[in-house]
């Protein structure tokens, strides 16, 4: 379907002397991204966003955000969601996503009705916060309302808020059901359902939620379901919920092409050292560290602070308004490392960072997919260094048959091409405010590979905030060891076998 309308779209182009074709040219468009991208984002069938035939106002928007092409999920997507089809979309993270479902739920919008029309359910407050901003980004020239809302704020807000007209809800399961369980939340016009993040929503814990809040609807709605891997569960949802759904799988390989995957063999107590050599000669304009628990990130930053080094950390015990501070804050370039637990794998859309360390490997393929995927957006260049102690080698064997991947040692000394830009300063950014113009390109300009002092912070979670962390943080002081040849001992670890003991240092 999506090809006999891509194929109908490009036989009726608009022409060179419209004034849809001469629209970029009358916007004060953000500076074009130079990055070079890969087929992730490139292998398309040569759409544009004027071939959808949407309103100007969206088409400035849009322009406005610097798009400039449809991605691949983009132009499968956009089409048929316009036509009001259910959608069943996999594609890899960083590919465009969250546009491709955005673009055709405001497009559907009539700003003249005070109800409302659109539905979009993630997994995390975090993602809701991104989802809303891309919504109202986008959307600014259409005159429409769009509301967050998440756990962890004040519900009285949220239902002040719902008494004036709300066009697209965007939020957290549980607290979307609450407020229409309280009757404040009013979907029984709303015809556009959206789940992002669709595996994780679908999962036991969030389910016996879904299900309710599927009630409130009305029967002839649209459910469009987004996510990088489905697993069973989805069919189930589908079959119950679902009227004939467009399927869509572009999802040929799992990881992103863009992103260059090491390993450090290290010992537990030589992580932090290790870490601490990436640091020094990494050229890092932002990176992403992933802990396995609450304790270790906080712990861990502490450390990162204490070697001298910008650091903000992010999990699921903070208050709300500081986890949204930290967020916000990292997204504008005010830091240039952030701890967090895996709060922060999914959908998360930080364009500047390319560099994520997983300090603790994670158990399970689904997990490193998502973490990995913070870097190399958009089919950009990005690096993946996983720290891997003896107990770590089953995962790594089993994540790699699972992904269909491999993840080679870390050399030496790093290729710069693989991760790095000439200009990072010209990463897209999102700017709230002049003042934070400044923060924004001195974090730009700090990511030049050498170290930075440490700074006197008064972020409530950033510079002598750490000090409260409990205990203190081990780092041993001598050279770390790793595997030695890549394919030798793989199947032979894997299976507990002993293999050839790891040699080569880590530096």
């Amino acid at each position: 379907m999506a090809d006999a309308l891509a194929s109908q779209l490009s036989n009726t182009k608009l022409g060179e002397g419209n004034p849809e074709a001469r629209l970029q040219e009358s916007l004060n468009l953000p500076p074009k991204d130079a990055r070079p991208q890969t087929e992730d984002v490139t292998a398309t069938k040569g759409l544009e966003f004027e071939d959808f035939y949407i309103k100007r106002e969206l088409m400035m928007g849009i322009f406005e955000a610097g798009f400039e092409k449809p991605s691949p999920i983009q132009e499968e997507t956009i089409p048929v969601a316009l036509t009001g089809r259910d959608i069943l979309a996999r594609a890899k993270n960083g590919t465009g996503k969250t546009a491709a479902f955005v673009i055709p739920t405001l497009e559907r919008i009539n700003p003249k009705s005070t109800k409302t029309q659109a539905l979009i359910l993630v997994p995390t407050r975090e993602l809701a916060l991104q989802t809303s901003q891309v919504c109202k980004t986008l959307g600014k020239h259409l005159g429409i309302n769009v509301m967050v809302t998440t756990g962890g704020t004040g519900l009285m807000d949220d239902i002040i808020r719902l008494n004036d007209a709300v066009h697209i809800l965007v939020g957290t399961p549980g607290r979307v059901l609450d407020l229409a369980s309280k009757g404040v939340a009013d979907l029984s016009e709303c015809p556009t359902f959206v789940m992002d993040e669709a595996d994780k929503l679908l999962s036991p814990e969030f389910t016996p939620v879904i299900e309710q809040l599927m009630s409130f609807h009305p029967k002839d709605r649209q459910v469009m379901l987004f996510s990088a891997t489905f697993p069973l569960i989805v069919k189930t949802f589908k079959d119950k919920h679902m009227r004939n759904p467009y399927e869509i799988n572009l999802m040929d390989e799992l990881t992103l092409r863009g992103i260059t995957q090491y390993y450090a063999f290290v010992e537990e107590k030589q992580k932090v050292h290790c870490l601490n050599t990436l640091f020094s000669k990494l050229q890092i304009n932002q990176s992403i560290i992933f802990c396995n628990s609450t304790n270790r990130v906080e712990l861990l930053a502490k450390k990162i602070t204490e070697l001298g080094y910008s650091c903000f950390y992010s999990h699921a015990r903070m208050l709300q308004q500081h986890r949204n501070r930290v967020f916000h804050d990292f997204r504008n370039g005010v830091c240039r490392n952030l701890v967090c637990s895996d709060l922060l794998t999914r959908g998360i859309d930080i364009q500047a960072v390319n560099v994520v360390i997983n300090f603790d490997f994670p158990k399970n393929a689904e997990t490193y997919l998502h973490r990995i995927g913070r870097s190399g957006r958009f089919g950009h260049l990005g690096l993946a260094i996983n720290l891997i102690n003896w107990d770590d080698r089953f995962n790594l064997y089993k994540i790699e048959q699972e992904l269909g991947t491999e993840i080679q040692p870390i050399p030496q000394n790093i290729d710069k091409k693989l991760y790095v830009y000439d200009s990072p300063e010209n990463i897209p950014r999102p700017i709230s405010n002049p003042s934070q113009q400044q923060a924004v390109v001195g974090a730009s300009h700090a990511g030049n590979g050498e170290r930075q002092p440490r700074r006197q912070n008064n972020h409530p979670n950033g510079g002598q905030y750490y000090n409260r962390g409990r205990g203190s943080y081990r780092g041993g002081r001598g050279q770390g060891q790793r595997r030695g040849p890549h394919d030798p001992n793989r199947l032979a670890l894997a299976q507990g076998q002993p293999g050839s003991k790891p040699q080569a240092p880590v530096s």
